[in-house]
């Protein structure tokens, strides 16, 4: 499809046709025109099973591979040279034949609460409902706030915050990211700590899929590669690869480079919340895999088998 990796005449990038989804894509054509003012960089939109689906949790229907199995298709028959994700929409286990080649820097990795009502989470009247789409904040929620009510809220981010205004919840909780990169940080009413809402791995930063063969465009992607946010994902995406993370699993992780050490906090729970066990782990940041399997023993040696036990996997 395209010319030598230095200077390729032509990439097409797959990406969803979400808003969001669409602005990822946009941020990194308008990146790689920089690199390319020669080549031609455009967008292939495709609508995925996921964005089909909004009537059921993401659990019940496959996963998150459902928002990449279309675009990972469109390089397979050489319509599309790339795909750009939300890294936290991305399996930890790649398809065979498929890399995660570049990792862009990470915009703010937080979770953030969404209100027109209410200023924060402790501003919440018993019963109040909020919508989340994640079992990881739900499972956050229901052990730090259980007089709340706790509902499913699937579609993309506009949907979600027109659900909010129409009264059908008091407050959702979404990425922060999202709405920061749609110009819409006004609708954050809080950013949530890591303390208490600690990311899923790989939130807020963006990776870029090409086939694994694809040397060509590995190397036209390869100067976007952000080293920092791509060793604390690494590092995140260990972890939760080594506890069988997955749509069923509430699971966090989250590391920062702290003073020259990868900080890396993580936590496994049941949905209900009753159960959770979380530790953290400093080490070499080049060490980020290691670092992410041996946080992952640590919570096995803490009890976290019998809960993942009791959930499946995908």
């Amino acid at each position: 499809m395209n010319s030598t990796a230095s200077t390729p005449a032509r990439i097409v990038i797959a990406s969803r046709e979400s808003r969001l989804a669409m602005w990822q894509a946009e941020h990194i054509r308008d990146r790689l025109s920089g690199l390319y003012p020669s080549a031609e960089v455009s967008i292939l939109g495709m609508t995925t099973r996921g964005d089909q689906i909004l009537d059921r949790p993401l659990s019940e229907i496959g996963g998150k591979g459902l928002f990449i199995k279309e675009l990972e298709v469109a390089m397979q028959e050489g319509r599309a040279d790339l795909a750009v994700h939300s890294l936290k929409d991305v399996p930890m286990e790649m398809p065979e034949g498929f890399s995660l080649t570049a990792i862009t820097a990470r915009e703010n990795p937080r979770d953030a609460f969404v209100s027109n009502k209410h200023a924060d989470l402790d501003a919440l009247p018993e019963g109040a409902v909020v919508g989340t789409s994640s079992l990881r904040r739900e499972a956050i929620l229901r052990a730090k706030y259980p007089h709340l009510k706790i509902e499913a809220l699937r579609g993309n981010l506009d949907t979600r915050l027109r659900k909010l205004d129409e009264g059908q919840y008091d407050a959702i909780i979404l990425a922060a990211a999202g709405l920061i990169r749609l110009g819409l940080k006004e609708r954050i009413r809080t950013v949530l700590s890591p303390e208490q809402s600690l990311p899923a791995p790989g939130q807020g930063a963006l990776g870029i899929e090409v086939l694994s063969a694809r040397a060509d465009a590995a190397a036209w992607i390869a100067p976007l590669n952000d080293i920092e946010t791509a060793q604390c994902v690494t590092a995140e995406r260990a972890f939760s690869r080594a506890l069988g993370g997955s749509c069923q699993v509430p699971l966090g992780g989250y590391a920062v480079i702290d003073q020259g050490d990868l900080w890396l906090r993580g936590f496994v729970a049941t949905p209900d919340g009753k159960e959770m066990v979380a530790n953290e782990l400093r080490g070499n940041p080049e060490d980020a895999d290691t670092i992410g399997r041996m946080l992952a023993q640590l919570l096995r040696d803490q009890g976290a088998d019998p809960i993942l036990e009791k959930l499946g996997h995908c």
